[in-house]
């Protein structure tokens, strides 16, 4: 079986996109999830930049999966029509990069207010992306359950992606996340939204201090979420966002038996720690073969 192809957000490896390329390479990925390069964010890149990196990658047989975007993390109450714009810039930018997806937010909520309160004007701006977005109908709007966004935990996302009730928006699923808002993974976020999941962030967390580690050794239930997904058919990206300490990494290391030079750095360690993780459970648990 053949599910999931592997991708990730290769500026945890290095700023540079030579090393970003490097590392993606000994770990046989060949799709990248762009969010930074060279110390710019993917939104502020120009169009000629974003063409010349794509020319990049494809030389090198990398192909992007996603655009990982700011869209949506600013406070519910700042102004929107700056955001709007830039929006619209980050769809030019996913066009340069034939990226087939661009990963956004539901924007943060004031400390101390009640979510559900801006339920209808995060609704009504999502209506405004999505207004702008049909002009690009070859990209599908992600959704990521973030931490202290509207949606931050999976009622709210799924009242949201529901109520926008779009073939063009649909969620990247983070179980680390959840984890880290408190929420049960599996099966209680999974059976809430499974019907809009069309992507996978691949984290984990524990539950007692909300810190990240390799998949497998927290509380996300990634692999049960991963044979659900299965289990209904799914194909798609499985994409590693590391968020990993140099420490947790040497303890990961350790426990699974991966080998890797003194001489890389720790964004090189770390990815690949990252990355076995998830092939061990794709593998080995699953029974899965990867691309």
């Amino acid at each position: 079986m053949n599910n999931f192809t592997i991708t990730g957000f290769a500026d945890e490896i290095a700023s540079d996109l030579a090393t970003q390329i490097k590392g993606l390479k000994e770990n046989g990925i060949s799709h990248i999830e762009v969010r930074g390069i060279d110390g710019t964010n993917v939104s502020e890149l120009t169009l000629d930049q974003a063409l010349t990196y794509k020319q990049t990658l494809h030389e090198n047989g990398i192909h992007v999966s996603s655009i990982g975007s700011p869209i949506g993390k600013i406070s519910i109450e700042d102004p929107f029509e700056d955001h709007l714009a830039l929006f619209k810039h980050v769809l030019a930018v996913a066009v340069a990069f034939e990226s087939p997806y661009v990963r956004m937010f539901s924007f943060f909520i004031p400390e101390g207010k009640n979510a559900d309160d801006y339920h209808e004007e995060v609704v009504n701006r999502w209506h405004q992306f999505l207004a702008v977005a049909k002009d690009y109908p070859q990209i599908t709007l992600l959704h990521e359950n973030e931490k202290d966004i509207y949606g931050d935990i999976p009622e709210r996302c799924a009242k949201l992606l529901a109520e926008l009730n779009s073939p063009q928006v649909k969620a990247a699923f983070d179980p680390a996340n959840f984890v880290q808002c408190d929420v049960e993974v599996y099966p209680h976020a999974y059976e809430l939204m499974k019907d809009f999941i069309d992507y996978m962030h691949i984290k984990d967390a524990h539950f007692a201090d909300h810190k990240v580690t390799p998949v497998g050794l927290g509380d996300g239930q990634v692999e049960a979420v991963l044979q659900a997904l299965v289990a209904k058919g799914f194909t798609g990206f499985a994409s590693l966002e590391p968020h990993l300490s140099i420490f947790d990494g040497f303890v990961a290391l350790e426990k699974a038996g991966v080998s890797i030079e003194e001489s890389k750095s720790d964004g090189e360690k770390l990815f690949t720690v990252a990355s076995e993780a998830l092939k061990k459970i794709l593998v080995e648990n699953m029974g899965q073969e990867w691309k």
